[in-house]
């Protein structure tokens, strides 16, 4: 953390002050409140998503400087592209959040086309590939810098008729502690955060239905605390993951789950 002293006498503890973010499925849900929480703590940061114009809103919103970028995660051209427009930006990458997924809706896997299979496959694990192949050579140049991936409590406890979603989320955390290890001596810090079902539009893409108050108390039956998880808490715990709070953590899964994987 970097801690500032004004003229004044005070001080500025901002966690990710003079540090660039990317975020990508940054235009809603946990992305846009990872963005939101980021440039609240300091951070200049790149929105990224597949839509271009809720990228922009979220930018707009946010405290301090930032840039909308509109991709396809699962490009690997547009990914390279990317990357270089937020260096471009803000001179420096120091924290890669790659946060942009895709649901499946609830169906029995013998159901399951191919085409279905490797589109889930491709935004929510190879996509994870493609970020932060691009983004490492732009880290090293810092000396270092932190990888958040958002995984899923799926992985560890899955439920019928969404294998291709399990399958993918399982891939996030292998890759994520792969990362962790080769990049640890590059001082590149990989880690990952597991939630369970979030208050955001994807939950109803899960096929809990479509009446929203019925499915959060549906949802909340399952989690030991009771209550469904916020997208703002999502946030929380990536911010210390990409802080220098966690400078020694690293290859780690952090459950914002409310219990659930107990």
């Amino acid at each position: 953390m970097l801690d500032t002293q004004g003229a004044d006498g005070s001080r500025d503890a901002r966690r990710l002050l003079g540090k660039a973010a990317l975020v990508t499925g940054g235009g809603s849900g946990i992305g846009r409140a990872v963005a939101r929480r980021f440039s609240a703590e300091g951070a200049r940061v790149a929105v990224a998503d597949l839509d271009g114009e809720r990228a922009a809103e979220v930018a707009d919103e946010l405290e301090g400087e930032a840039i909308a970028l509109d991709v396809n995660v699962s490009d690997a051209e547009a990914v390279e592209r990317m990357v270089a427009r937020t260096v471009d930006a803000f001179g420096r990458l120091d924290v890669v959040v790659s946060n942009a997924g895709v649901p499946q809706t609830a169906k029995a896997f013998v159901e399951t086309s191919q085409a279905e299979w490797d589109h889930v496959l491709a935004v929510n694990l190879t996509a994870l590939f493609l970020v932060a192949r691009a983004s490492v050579p732009a880290l090293r140049r810092q000396g270092g810098g932190a990888i958040v991936v958002t995984a899923s409590i799926a992985a560890s406890r899955p439920r019928p008729g969404i294998a291709a979603y399990v399958a993918s989320k399982a891939g996030a955390i292998g890759l994520t502690r792969a990362l962790a290890l080769e990049l640890a001596p590059e001082g590149i810090r990989v880690n990952a955060v597991s939630p369970v079902a979030v208050r955001t539009p994807m939950l109803k893409d899960f096929g809990f239905g479509e009446d929203e108050q019925a499915t959060i108390e549906r949802v909340e039956q399952t989690i030991p605390l009771g209550r469904i998880i916020e997208p703002e808490d999502v946030a929380a715990a990536a911010l210390y993951l990409a802080s220098d709070d966690a400078r020694c953590v690293t290859g780690i899964t952090l459950n914002v789950d409310g219990g659930r994987d107990l």
